[in-house]
């Protein structure tokens, strides 16, 4: 690592001699990269499954041959017929057809008590029916979605012009998504989201001030292009999760805020001992290079121990982490300290006294009750974390009002199940018989019905396709293990199972089972990239830095499990209350993004204790703010609100961005009575006249010296 830091430095001298060079070379890299970026998207698997896995497989062949369904839920138009009329009656049963029909762009597959016959479709009373309609929405992708969006308003208008008299509505799980992100939040909510953003904003002014407002907002920008211009260079040959373009910018947010915050502070370090402003932007950046790098290398290694893993959606993540921490290590290193100014018109910070006193300040009973209850706290969530239900929120969670919310409740108050919106998808190679595969489906405990309708759509090439319907939805442990169930009672007879809700069943077999490994091996290499072989001391920091990264990425799950698996503050957040499950890949983003969070506020945390051994300095503005409110605070203001998939995103993301702030903070107030605090009085000499000490760098002390030294004058009679 010392070789990697002393490359890191001699990179920052050079761009600090080409200051003008380096900044166009990265203003093209924003703006070509951004346009090649934002054009090159549909590379990223856009399905938010697990990749490779039999689900996957299953939707996918699905998907090919008969353009609908798969991994697309259905929707479900649902009809109560008015008083008098029975649903069982042939006259009923052809006006649905024929309506179904009319409201259907042709080749859309589509099952109904009109088709098969089978009383499962019909309430009890005989006057509610239910269709399952498959539009042609191809793969699962925002074109996908914007089909469904169509073909939703066609059914509904077009079955509601067919059957005037009843009553038809049109839900499924995509309708009440689309709803919820229709619905505007309340008064209340959008103050809160006014203040949210108003509050980053004020502490990034505060932290930064006007004249360097644009230095950490700038190197987040590089620093994503370049990284999800490497995530898409490696898509073109391998298959990479679209997941990765929600890790990307709020990851690099938090490293380039952290090393901004180095940066300044290293710059006023600088003037504040008498260096000439147009060096001192230069000098910083090669003080700063030794812990972003070293943040930079246990990043990468932890993150490309995940990228090894079998699991595609951890390759993903894994290639994307990477990729984001050299990218904003480059950028810090070579673009920052081409933006801090060279001339500074205010009065320049001046340097204490040589002669110094020691004084002990113990800390209040107050901070450390607070920082008992934080670590109680962590320990809660990380207790929780073990109740997670990986799968798709609960129908009823989603909105609560709108027209898919009350086709729900219209299909639920006449007793139909809800776990019609997610059925299940068998595709019977050729040669077998559908039917009889449907019949053996049907006869599995949770299973609603299952049916092979005869109809073109629903045969091609040789091949068809049963749905099979369960009872509950897929989240609820009912309806988890029909799934299992019907998998395991067709294994090893050709066919293949897919569906919308079978993807987030791969997630937690393909995912979930290698995550306490990857979490092994990411601890193991970042400790590895950590520790200096013939250094003393290195280990407890590097421990402490693996730990709190390993606590904070379990207890980032464990923080979703409890506000929306549960429902314990949803409603605060713009919600429907409890979702009984956690969309499966928003813990693993969050954890990876915890992870990563917390590694380099360890490292950069040691880094500016060191900067403080090495420097004391009265009347210096610090930037010492708390990054995870920076980076927590937009994410909310964009996040808060009734669409629960972007809430839970918002919530897992930027509660990571907290809790490693939260967890040092708390180690750092229980780890001593006391602290040694410098006084100093009168005014430092000019600098030119003093002897130098080396700066400490993240793992270093201050006898090894690594290049930038900052003067440090001692009386030859002080007491250390």
């Amino acid at each position: 690592m010392r070789r990697a830091e002393r490359y890191a430095t001699g990179l920052g001298r050079l761009a600090d001699g080409h200051r003008g060079l380096v900044c166009l070379l990265w203003l093209a890299v924003l703006l070509a990269g951004g346009v090649a970026a934002a054009t090159h998207l549909g590379r990223l698997d856009q399905s938010f499954t697990a990749s490779g896995q039999d689900g996957a497989r299953a939707n996918a062949a699905i998907a090919e041959r008969y353009g609908a369904g798969a991994a697309v839920a259905p929707l479900v138009a649902v009809v109560t017929w008015p008083d008098g009329t029975d649903g069982h009656a042939p006259r009923a049963a052809a006006r649905l057809r024929s309506g179904l029909a009319a409201a259907t762009a042709p080749g859309t597959r589509v099952v109904s008590y009109a088709d098969t016959g089978d009383p499962a479709f019909l309430s009890h009373d005989g006057r509610t029916t239910f269709a399952l309609v498959y539009p042609l929405a191809g793969k699962p992708d925002l074109a996908g979605l914007t089909a469904v969006r169509d073909a939703t308003e066609r059914l509904r208008t077009g079955l509601r012009a067919a059957l005037p008299d009843a009553r038809v509505t049109v839900t499924g799980v995509l309708p009440l998504q689309q709803d919820s992100a229709a619905v505007r939040p309340g008064v209340g909510l959008q103050l809160l989201k006014s203040a949210c953003a108003l509050g980053a904003l004020a502490l990034l002014w505060r932290a930064f001030g006007p004249r360097r407002l644009l230095l950490p907002l700038l190197l987040t920008a590089v620093s994503s292009v370049v990284a999800l211009l490497v995530v898409l260079a490696l898509a073109g040959v391998m298959e990479i999760s679209f997941v990765v373009v929600y890790l990307i910018p709020v990851a690099s947010l938090a490293l380039s805020m952290r090393r901004s915050a180095l940066l300044v502070d290293a710059w006023w370090a600088e003037l504040a001992r008498g260096t000439d402003p147009r060096l001192a932007p230069g000098r910083a950046g090669c003080a700063v290079a030794g812990p972003a790098t070293a943040g930079a290398l246990a990043g990468t290694a932890a993150f490309a121990a995940l990228a090894l893993f079998p699991a595609p959606f951890l390759r993903a993540i894994g290639i994307a982490g990477a990729a984001l921490c050299l990218a904003s290590t480059l950028a810090a290193v070579t673009l920052g300290p081409a933006l801090l100014p060279r001339r500074d018109r205010r009065p320049r910070p001046q340097l204490a006294s040589p002669v110094r006193t020691l004084a002990l300040h113990r800390t209040r009973p107050a901070h450390r009750l607070l920082a008992i209850g934080a670590l109680v706290a962590l320990g809660v969530l990380i207790g929780a974390s073990g109740l997670l239900t990986a799968g798709n929120p609960r129908a009823e969670a989603l909105v609560d009002s709108g027209p898919a919310r009350d086709g729900l409740d219209q299909l639920t108050a006449a007793g139909i199940a809800s776990g019609v919106l997610n059925p299940l998808e068998v595709l019977a190679p050729s040669g077998m018989d559908a039917e009889r595969v449907a019949a053996r489906a049907a006869k599995i405990p949770g299973v609603l019905t299952a049916a092979a309708p005869r109809d073109a759509a629903w045969r091609r090439d040789g091949s068809a396709l049963a749905v099979v319907i369960p009872s509950a939805e897929p989240m609820t442990p009912s309806g988890r293990r029909a799934m299992a169930d019907v998998r395991s009672a067709l294994a090893g007879t050709g066919v293949r199972v897919g569906g919308s809700g079978v993807p987030e069943l791969d997630l937690v077999r393909g995912a979930y089972r290698a995550l306490p490994g990857a979490l092994a091996a990411m601890a193991l290499l970042g400790l590895l990239a950590l520790v200096r072989p013939r250094t003393a001391g290195t280990l407890a920091p590097a421990g402490r830095a693996v730990l709190s990264a390993l606590v904070a990425a379990i207890a980032v799950t464990g923080l979703l499990v409890l506000v929306w698996q549960y429902g314990f503050g949803s409603r605060l957040l713009g919600g429907e209350g409890a979702t009984g499950a956690v969309t499966g890949w928003v813990p693993l983003v969050a954890g990876a993004f915890a992870f990563l969070n917390a590694l380099d506020h360890a490292v950069a945390y040691d880094a500016l204790n060191a900067l403080d051994r090495a420097v004391a300095y009265d009347a210096m503005p610090r930037a010492r703010y708390r990054v995870g409110p920076v980076v927590a605070l937009p994410l909310l203001a964009i996040g808060l609100g009734p669409q629960v998939e972007l809430a839970l995103l918002v919530t897992g993301v930027g509660g990571a961005a907290l809790l490693g702030s939260v967890l040092l903070r708390a180690v750092a107030v229980l780890s001593g009575p006391s602290r040694r605090v410098v006084h100093e009085t009168a005014t430092q000499p000019p600098a030119s006249a003093l002897p130098a000490t080396p700066l400490s760098s993240y793992w270093s002390r201050p006898g090894l010296r690594l290049g930038h030294t900052i003067p440090l004058v001692e009386p030859p009679d002080h007491a250390q």
